[in-house]
């Protein structure tokens, strides 16, 4: 297969082992230090193994946080976000099905936000309450063909209180940077960095 980039709007770099090219998305977005978000499956599955490893054999120390579940909740995000900012974190790398892929773009939203999650509800002008200049870049390498998660800006999260998923949707300033295996051993990155207007 071919490799090829294209957009709409969000980045996509389409072609066989695509996936090697994940140290380059990283140092596109200026992120030295990511935070890998995936569930615990994925974690000790070979494909997050190696790219570990590729990351941390181009110099990039990625630290892992794999505590993402299926309907992910506010605490996934929560906790996060704290593993984010203990490790001096600079930028996300999510990686999964649409759960993996939801959590890590809440992470990235709320590394540098002010305000609970649960106030940035995709209702009326919510979103103008982000501070969008707070945003960390992130890279999403979807592992499944169906959500869609991996080009949006929106995550759906599990309020565990109210029992209700809502849609939390960012600032038009956020955009991802997203990677993706394919059928047939062929990968697909997606990806758009912190956007500006």
């Amino acid at each position: 297969m071919q490799k090829y980039n294209w957009n709409y709007p969000t980045t996509m770099w389409v072609g066989q082992n695509r996936i090697k090219d994940l140290g380059n998305a990283c140092k596109n977005l200026n992120i030295k230090k990511p935070l890998l978000v995936t569930d615990q499956g994925l974690a000790r599955s070979e494909i997050i193994l190696s790219a570990l490893n590729d990351l941390n054999d181009e110099g990039i120390s990625v630290q892992l946080y794999s505590n993402v579940v299926g309907n992910p909740t506010g605490t996934n995000v929560n906790e996060g976000v704290d593993h984010y900012k203990k490790n001096n974190c600079d930028g996300v790398i999510a990686f999964g099905g649409g759960s993996g892929l939801d959590v890590g773009k809440a992470i990235a939203f709320m590394s540098g936000q002010n305000l609970p999650l649960w106030d940035f509800e995709d209702v009326g002008d919510n979103w103008t309450r982000a501070n969008s200049a707070k945003i960390a870049p992130i890279i999403a390498v979807p592992t499944t063909a169906g959500t869609g998660s991996e080009t949006g800006r929106a995550s759906v999260i599990l309020n565990e209180e109210s029992r209700c998923k809502n849609e939390y949707a960012y600032s038009s300033k956020y955009g991802i940077y997203s990677f993706s295996k394919r059928l047939r051993g062929n990968s697909l990155i997606k990806s758009s960095c912190k956007c500006s207007k």
